[in-house]
């Protein structure tokens, strides 16, 4: 595999991206129409008005959508923004993804990279985010991930919308010859009621084109909504259904050939030797191609190329990985937990000084495992290069890094680089890499004029990914004759995922910085103590890890409610009301917690084998709290009946997609909670496929109970929060059916099974 260089913008960008983000945001600060980058996607009959809209001469609007739909709804929720603001008529509206331009690039997930110490709760509104805000107008890059694409689409694709709506008004007053302020658009008609004159948006995109950009205008005020805060279909439902809709492995292109591989078993290891001479006789094969870290067979065929892979005869160099396996890493982290090596997050007061004279403390402390993200389309991209450009076809997150890494691997110029972003099946963060895009367009620069479509069997994915960090953390509290908790001081063990990231970004860059995932949801945490310290010690190991749903929050959640939960056992309370106690000026989340007490008829008796649990988390900007009831046979088999759900996410875009993002992230979290666990041995994954590596199903998933709260609050995202309360949630309830503390996931770890 090729090395590789990055310019100083791209490694700068990169950085900001390691950190949870990047890029510029769209400001309207031109009276000229912003319409470059969809222009040249525009059919016969289409005007682009701006980055986001194009509509045609019968008045047919086309949003682009700049995030990448990997199921999570953003098509839709996206297009609503922009009908909104546009007055459209939403059940005509179509989308499509747009290409990659600066003007699409993600600022929030930037913001989000903030220290905790920048008033992490405030969003916005720190001196810290507006001057992140201002790095990101240096930077230009699209990214789908952190639960912000609603939240940084929040202004400009609204104000997209709204300044369009202006334009084609103008356009019809000026047709009219009548003031605009006369004019009313509804469902995508303008009209004049005094002179009885209307027309659809398509009667006027023509003279819309020419009218002056406003710098500014109005939005909507929330009463004002008609489309926003209403569940509307999703827009990518019907091609999924019928079969039309395209993901990256239904590709096919002319002239097509299929590449299967078979990579170092070890982390690290490098290809050595191989024998190329029986496969290149067997059917159909039509190339064999070493790089760095395995071997790839092309052929016509998918199925040939994976038979003749698997026949070659390779050798490799296993390296520094070798010795390591699952028990190695947790006893290391473990051992840690002693090390003086512990970067600060959070301190309040002096928490050792309290608890080192404490008369009533309780300690405990928490494992995890490492966690694939086992996306159900298999990982895929296929590439064409040519003499002069490179083409690349891909489900992913990350655009931009696609195009940067496909056109120093194919050598040819930027403006030849073109990227097509299908629809996702499931993404969860692992479609952020960059390792597809690398491996594609090296063997398609051996073939070149030829499309090479490379397809990941599951093996191949299960046991090279970039996986959740394994983790540990230990927690001391010291309790009051109040039985509130006086000092707290908690102690988080991991890789660096940002650290990993960025080393494949850019091998040469040392990365040892702070990474604020390693402690989200310990760090930022809305009890109040008098006393408090937050650390993490970053630990090495030969294992990639990546950002995987909620990343650090995914770990935390469960480590710090399940502390919770022990601290209101020791203090004789209730769990619901311990937490109540702690949050003091915390309003909000109290409102969640006291609804989740509501729904899930807290107080009510169960009978025996039978528990409720309860947790709270805010991630990503959303308060979510969850409580599980289980059943607990007395063979150890755990059944979770219900999970009760209530999030406040500030504002609801769309309150169906907002309900599904809430019951796919305690799907996701339930798995990883009963089953989910990659073991490593020898420096290789023992998990192969499916079978390995078990999941939910619809025979063993919960009744889910999704409430709705919005507070007004700033808006926060949907994607992730659902995920980190189920796991502490679960084992809670655990506890309370049979009195056994649960500190290890998956639970099978202590002897459960579901």
């Amino acid at each position: 595999m090729a090395k590789f260089g990055l310019t100083r913008r791209k490694f700068l960008v990169a950085g900001a991206l390691v950190g949870g983000g990047l890029a510029i945001g769209y400001g309207f600060k031109s009276d000229k129409p912003d319409n470059a980058a969809l222009s040249a996607s525009t059919s016969e009959g289409e005007i682009a008005l701006n980055a986001w809209i194009k509509i045609d001469s019968k008045g047919v609007v086309t949003v682009a959508i700049p995030r990448s739909e990997m199921g999570q709804g953003i098509y839709t929720a996206l297009a609503m923004l922009v009908a909104e603001e546009l007055d459209a008529d939403f059940e005509t509206i179509k989308v499509e993804q747009a290409p990659i331009d600066d003007v699409y690039a993600n600022v929030s997930i930037l913001q989000d990279a903030l220290p905790f110490s920048d008033k992490f709760h405030d969003g916005e509104d720190t001196i810290g985010a507006t001057g992140m805000a201002k790095v990101a107008g240096l930077l230009g890059v699209q990214v789908t991930g952190g639960s912000t694409s609603v939240r940084d689409a929040w202004g400009p694709m609204r104000q997209a919308g709204a300044t369009a709506r202006s334009m084609l008004v103008m356009a019809a007053a000026r047709t009219w010859n009548v003031s605009p302020d006369e004019c009313t658009v509804e469902k995508g008609v303008i009209s004049h009621l005094k002179t009885n004159q209307s027309g659809n948006f398509g009667d006027f995109v023509v003279k819309a084109a020419s009218e002056t950009v406003p710098l500014s205008d109005t939005l909507k005020k929330p009463d004002d909504f008609e489309i926003i805060g209403k569940s509307k279909n999703r827009l990518d439902i019907p091609e999924k259904v019928t079969g039309k809709a395209v993901f990256g492995i239904d590709i096919a292109l002319p002239d097509m050939a299929f590449a299967a591989v078979k990579l170092s078993p070890v982390f690290g290891g490098k290809l050595s030797s191989h024998d190329e001479k029986t496969v290149l006789e067997m059917p159909g094969v039509l190339k064999v191609v070493p790089f760095e870290t395995g071997v790839a067979v092309v052929a016509d065929s998918f199925w040939r190329a994976k038979t003749a892979v698997e026949k070659i005869s390779a050798t490799f160099d296993s390296g520094e990985a070798a010795s390591t396996s699952s028990d190695q890493v947790i006893k290391t982290l473990t051992d840690n937990l002693s090390s003086d090596d512990a970067r600060i997050y959070a301190e309040v007061g002096d928490a050792p000084s309290v608890l080192s004279s404490a008369p009533n403390k309780v300690t405990a402390s928490y494992t995890v495992p490492y966690l694939a993200h086992a996306c159900l389309e298999p990982m895929n991209c296929t590439a064409k290069v040519t003499e002069t450009g490179v083409e690349v076809w891909m489900p992913n997150q990350a655009p931009t890094l696609i195009k940067w890494f496909a056109e120093k691997i194919a050598d040819v110029p930027a403006e030849n680089v073109k990227v097509h972003t299908t629809l996702l099946g499931g993404g969860f963060g692992r479609r952020a890499e960059i390792d597809l895009v690398l491996m594609a367009v090296t063997i398609a620069k051996s073939l070149k004029n030829r499309p090479i479509k490379l397809v990941w069997t599951r093996e191949n994915d299960m046991q090279h990914d970039m996986y959740r960090p394994a983790a540990v953390s230990e927690f001391q509290a010291s309790l009051g004759a109040d039985g509130k908790i006086e000092a707290w001081k908690n102690r988080i063990v991991s890789q660096s995922v940002s650290g990993s990231f960025t080393a494949r970004l850019i091998p040469w860059a040392t990365m040892d910085a702070p990474d604020n995932t390693t402690s989200e949801g310990a760090a930022d945490i809305p009890y109040e103590f008098s006393n408090r310290l937050v650390d993490h010690v970053p630990v090495k190991f030969p294992i990639p890890v990546g950002f995987w749903r909620s990343v650090g929050h995914s770990y935390n959640g469960f480590f710090t409610e399940s502390f919770m939960d022990e601290a209101a056992f020791a203090a004789n309370q209730d769990p619901v009301e311990f937490r109540l106690a702690h949050l003091g000026e915390h309003r909000d989340f109290a409102t969640i917690l006291q609804k989740a007490k509501e729904i899930s008829n807290w107080s009510s008796p169960l009978p025996a084998g039978k528990g409720r649990g309860i947790a709270l988390h805010e991630s990503f900007g959303s308060i979510v709290a969850q409580v599980a009831e289980v059943s607990v046979s007395e063979d150890k088999t755990v059944t979770v009946d219900k999970v009760f759900c209530v999030i406040d996410c500030g504002t609801v875009v769309n309150p169906d997609t907002v309900i599904a993002q809430m019951e796919g992230g305690i799907i996701f979290g339930l798995s990883a909670t009963l089953f989910g666990e990659i073991t490593i041995e020898n420096g290789q994954v023992v998990n192969e496929n499916f079978p390995d590596y078990d999941m939910v199903r619809l025979a063993n998933s919960p009744v889910i109970e999704t409430v709705l709260a919005p507070s007004g609050r700033r808006l926060g995202g949907v994607g992730e929060p659902g995920t980190p309360p189920i796991a502490p949630a679960v084992t809670n309830a655990i506890f309370a059916a049979t009195g056994d503390r649960i500190r290890e996931l998956p639970i099978t770890k202590s002897g459960y099974s579901a």
